[in-house]
């Protein structure tokens, strides 16, 4: 439960100012205001959570120089992230507030080391990588506009990349254009589900589809693989397109590799079965917007009935 402090506006507006100096990326600084304000007796729960929140980074942030490169610092404090709000919730009195200034410490100190790089990278692949970990960083700072760039220049390099379509359609989730959102969100999770970033997804529509997962008993890879199928089964995925002939006969083609997998395999049905009827789901929406004649579509709905009578009565109530 977030900690909800007692007003006290001479404390409100020295936190204000100390969380403005983390944010900024002045964290000593701000550690040295409050303990001149306060000197050593600290009795509000939010200025001590601060400080303990303030410890982590500092013991990090001076750890951060065993790694050579920019870059492998950037992707240390980025990891190091993951970690802290489990960390928080230990201490249980930090605030929305003090989540939100360290979030903007570690993403900004990231985005200026990966920003250092972008003058001396190699093109080609290595660019789109390092454009979406600034769009990515930008993200999570709040300023969408920008990541939105960042992450629209990557998916231009790399084509068909899960990683960066899901940031993209996370970015405009978050700045309210669902239908752009969904339509990316479908596509990330139809070329690969567990290169989609989950934990940095931010999303509510995708974090909610999560936990409803999670509270059926998924966890991880499993997870990843079944979110696309349940995101057409509740309806959040439900933005469509038709395909390309191109993309039409790759689309024939997996089906028909997952199918002979799973008969030669029967072991392998468990871990291929979401894959397949997300390809099914695709499938049956292509022949719905080409006008394709009923008995294919019936067709394919008699192989998710045979494969799971429980999903079919799902997709078709």
């Amino acid at each position: 439960m977030e900690y909800i402090p007692v007003q006290n506006t001479e404390l409100n507006t020295l936190l204000s100012s100390v969380y403005e100096l983390t944010g900024g990326r002045e964290l000593d600084a701000a550690v040295r205001k409050v303990e001149d304000a306060l000197g050593v007796n600290f009795e509000d729960r939010e200025v001590a959570a601060f400080l303990k929140c303030a410890r982590y980074w500092q013991d990090r942030f001076g750890s951060i120089g065993k790694y050579p490169s920019e870059y492998e610092k950037a992707e240390y404090l980025v990891e190091q992230w993951k970690g802290f709000p489990d960390f928080a919730r230990s201490i249980a009195e930090v605030s929305e507030r003090c989540m939100a200034a360290f979030k903007s410490l570690v993403f900004r100190n990231a985005l200026a080391m990966y920003e250092s790089l972008l003058d001396n990278s190699l093109t080609g692949a290595k660019d789109g990588d390092l454009l979406m970990r600034i769009g990515r960083c930008y993200k999570a700072v709040g300023e969408y506009d920008k990541a939105l760039q960042q992450l629209d220049a990557a998916n231009q390099i790399k084509k068909e990349n899960a990683e960066i379509i899901a940031e993209l359609a996370d970015c405009y989730s978050l700045v309210g254009e669902t239908k752009y959102s969904k339509a990316f969100f479908r596509e990330a999770f139809f070329i690969n589900p567990e290169a989609v970033n989950l934990p940095g997804i931010e999303s509510v529509m995708i974090c909610r589809l999560v936990e409803k997962l999670r509270g059926m008993g998924f966890e991880g890879a499993r997870l990843a693989q079944w979110l696309p199928v349940y995101g057409v089964l509740y309806n959040v995925l439900n933005i469509k397109r038709e395909l390309r002939p191109l993309e039409y006969g790759k689309l024939r083609q997996s089906i028909y590799t997952i199918e002979m997998e799973m008969r030669d395999n029967p072991q392998k049905k468990e871990a291929s079965l979401p894959r397949l009827v997300n390809r099914y789901f695709w499938l049956i929406d292509h022949y719905r917007m080409t006008s394709e004649g009923r008995e294919k579509i019936d067709e394919v709905m008699l192989k998710i009935r045979e494969l799971s009578p429980a999903l079919y009565e799902e997709y078709t109530k």
